[in-house]
């Protein structure tokens, strides 16, 4: 034999001694979950042969799955508390707004580095048509990148260097509709009956018109009903969002294993965190409001199930707009787990309900019915995101106080609009009914805590109070029980962008004065001393130093409010392992004194260094501290 053959031997014994290590892998995971998973499908679509070829399919992607990805799912699968450390810090942001295209992504990936990001939220980014996406949300292609942002070969590089540097990627998988352009779409406005059975057709308006009764409208104004007449078909479509965007019918296995096997085709480009957009929508059911139905739960446990046959080190991140009581069950449970984290969407609106109010007590109570749930829960905490505002509060707590929740509302956007309260704040409403007078807020955090009118009138005791409310803010989102994800331009107070109202595609959509592109001529000015990006982003580098250094940061660590006896002032509590951080927020413009008395020691600012007692704790206007506690030395020491 010569050396040549022996060699090629070698390597063929060595790639089939791999492709059976791969194989027991797969087959280990297969046997865990099968049965689960067979109960599961059948029970909601009674089809055994096509649960066999999906099983195939499974198995199909899993070997497709790049070695490196898989040597990633094994980590996971060993470390599975590895997305619950204090070191994860996310930012959001579009793609074309961030760095025009994904090469221009990966040439910031130092950038991302430095400001001390290690999980980036790509928002969409998949084909669809312009002038009728929603921003994205209108997926034509779902294995296709827009073309001016890039390829997938370009998504798969990115992912790679972004996982070289220790970045984690999510993406929003769009899975309640297609857009109109879809090749599904296309084929049943052409009439084929098995691609009209992926959504919901109807000959004339009886069933469309019996969903309406107890189907909720998403956009009444700009976007009214759920369903669409399409003249040239002549038939009723429904269209939950816009008329553009047609809902699935997960009642069809088709839409169900189609739509997983994109699912699997973006996560072997190597996407960690899939967002679940919309994901209470996707099962729709006569006299129902079509949220929230139990088949959701099923579906959404099936996707876990398959990502931990296939892909375990990807996560699922689910968007969840509701308050507390409808968002936990995402979660599932211990045995059978869902989505591996959820946003917290009523703790973002309650944060600048307190702001306009100068109450606490409304947020002390949202925080603790979110630190009394299982540590195992994950939330995504933020301050501002792609999205509006919706006035998603505690109505029943506001009304038991006698507060009118149309009024309120009212006050609340008139308040970050600039118009009452004592407010610095700019920004716009977005889908105002005028009839329930019912609207919701758009701006960016820089603007809404006033640094945009203190920049225009050159007041620099106003600036100083804007910045110090911005920081305070994200200083108390650093608090909270979850991962912190900041918008992007946020780092460096970027404020509203009104240029939006000079694109015939954006004007009507006032989200995008907070879609604005990353100005890096204001990024740059982070490193001169004094300007407003300086005072910002140094700021909040520190704050991210402190929640990478203290181990009480953890999101499965203790976390509790204590009473201040002072309305404006914010007590958040972290313990973990001995170690104890007390956190201290005025949401007033005005300086107060936090009324705790912790009889356990010393403590030390570490904000400022100063050593005292955690009692009776002043804090400046629009101010907060960390107290930590210093281990007393025991005798002998």
């Amino acid at each position: 034999m010569t050396e040549q053959s022996a060699k090629k031997r070698v390597g063929e014994s060595a790639g089939k001694s791999a492709l059976a290590h791969e194989e027991r892998v797969f087959r280990a995971r297969w046997d865990r979950h099968k049965d689960e998973l067979r109960q599961l499908f059948n029970g909601l679509y009674q089809d055994e042969p096509r649960f066999q070829e999906f099983a195939e399919n499974l198995h199909r992607y899993y070997l497709q799955r790049d070695p490196d990805l898989r040597a990633r799912d094994i980590i996971c699968e060993s470390y599975p508390e590895w997305y619950k450390q204090n070191n994860m810090m996310g930012m959001m942001f579009y793609i074309n707004n961030f760095a025009k295209n994904m090469e221009g992504v990966r040439k910031k990936i130092p950038y991302l580095k430095e400001t001390g990001i290690n999980y980036i939220h790509l928002m969409p980014f998949l084909k669809s048509p312009k002038g009728r996406s929603d921003g994205g949300y209108a997926v034509a292609d779902f294995r296709c990148v827009q073309p001016e942002l890039g390829t997938i070969e370009d998504l798969r590089r990115l992912t790679r260097d972004c996982h070289d540097n220790g970045i984690n990627i999510c993406m929003d998988f769009v899975m309640n509709h297609t857009s109109e352009d879809h090749e599904w779409a296309k084929k049943a406005k052409a009439g084929d009956p098995e691609y009209q059975a992926r959504y919901f057709f109807y000959d004339n308006d009886t069933i469309p018109k019996l969903f309406e009764q107890t189907v909720p409208q998403v956009f009444p104004t700009t976007a009214p009903g759920n369903f669409t007449w399409l003249d040239d078909v002549k038939k009723y479509v429904m269209t939950s969002f816009y008329p553009y965007q047609w809902d699935l019918n997960y009642r069809n296995p088709v839409v169900f294993c189609e739509m997983m096997y994109n699912f699997l085709f973006l996560a072997n480009c190597g996407i960690d965190i899939i967002r679940l957009d919309a994901v209470p929508y996707i099962w729709k059911e006569l006299y129902t409001t079509c949220r929230n139905l139990p088949q959701v739960h099923t579906l959404v446990r099936m996707m876990r199930i398959v990502g931990e046959i296939v892909c375990p080190g990807v996560l699922l991140l689910g968007e969840v707009v509701m308050e507390p009581a409808k968002v936990v069950p995402y979660f599932g449970t211990v045995e059978k787990p869902e989505c591996h984290m959820l946003y917290n969407v009523t703790t973002m609106a309650t944060t600048w309900h307190t702001v306009a109010t100068r109450q606490t007590h409304l947020l002390k109570k949202q925080l603790d019915i979110v630190n009394a749930l299982p540590k195992d829960y994950v939330f995504l905490n933020y301050l501002r995101c792609h999205d509006d505002i919706g006035w998603g509060l505690d109505l029943d707590t506001l009304r038991e106080e006698g507060i009118n929740e149309t009024a309120h509302k009212n006050y609340l956007n008139d308040f970050f609009r600039g118009y009452a309260g004592s407010s610095n704040s700019r920004g716009e409403l977005y889908n105002y009914d005028p009839v329930t007078q019912d609207g919701r807020f758009c701006g960016t955090t820089a603007s809404m805590c006033g640094i945009e009118r203190a920049g225009f009138e050159q007041n620099e005791g106003m600036m100083q109070q804007a910045i110090r409310l911005d920081v305070m803010l994200h200083a108390c989102l650093f608090m909270e029980s979850g991962i912190p994800v900041i918008y992007s331009g946020d780092e460096v107070a970027q404020v509203n962008d009104y240029s939006y109202k000079n694109d015939p595609d954006k004007a009507a959509d006032s989200r995008y004065i907070h879609r604005g592109p990353m100005d890096w001529k204001r990024a740059e000015r982070r490193k001169i001393p004094g300007t407003v990006e300086y005072r910002v982003y140094t700021a909040l580098q520190k704050l991210e130093e402190i929640r990478r250094t203290e181990k009480v940061f953890v999101t499965y660590a203790d976390c509790y409010t204590l009473p201040t006896w002072e309305d404006a002032i914010l007590c958040i509590v972290r313990e973990y392992q001995g170690e104890k951080i007390i956190g201290l927020f005025n949401y007033s413009e005005t300086d107060r004194m936090a009324w705790i008395d912790e009889e356990d020691g010393q403590y030390q600012n570490l904000i400022t260094g100063e050593i005292r007692e955690a009692k009776a704790v002043g804090v400046p206007a629009y101010g907060f501290c960390y107290l930590k506690r210093i281990p007393q030395k025991k005798d002998g020491e």
